[in-house]
């Protein structure tokens, strides 16, 4: 996945002066960013502070490593039972 170039802090940045009255448009322009990635911020980071994006960012980490360990559980389960369900 490639990382982005700006950082949390500056993402809630541009989006509180999206609140301020600066139209999408001139942002996007002043920032170099598509459109696309301005609406995909402000649905995930809309109305966010800068604690609560990096909450966020840790939950989504921690989540992503609970959910592979789950799979390599699930391998392990299905093994042993292929194992044990094998006649000898």
């Amino acid at each position: 996945m490639k990382r982005s170039r700006f950082g949390e802090e500056q993402i809630i940045g541009i989006l509180k002066e999206h609140q301020a009255g600066l139209g999408a448009k001139e942002l996007c322009r002043k920032h170099g960013i598509s459109d696309a990635m301005f609406y995909k911020w402000r649905s995930k980071y809309g109305g966010m502070e800068v604690s609560g994006a990096r909450r966020l960012k840790t939950l989504e980490s921690e989540n992503a490593k609970l959910k592979k360990m789950l799979a390599e559980q699930m391998m392990d389960v299905a093994t042993l039972k292929e194992m044990l369900g094998k006649n000898f």
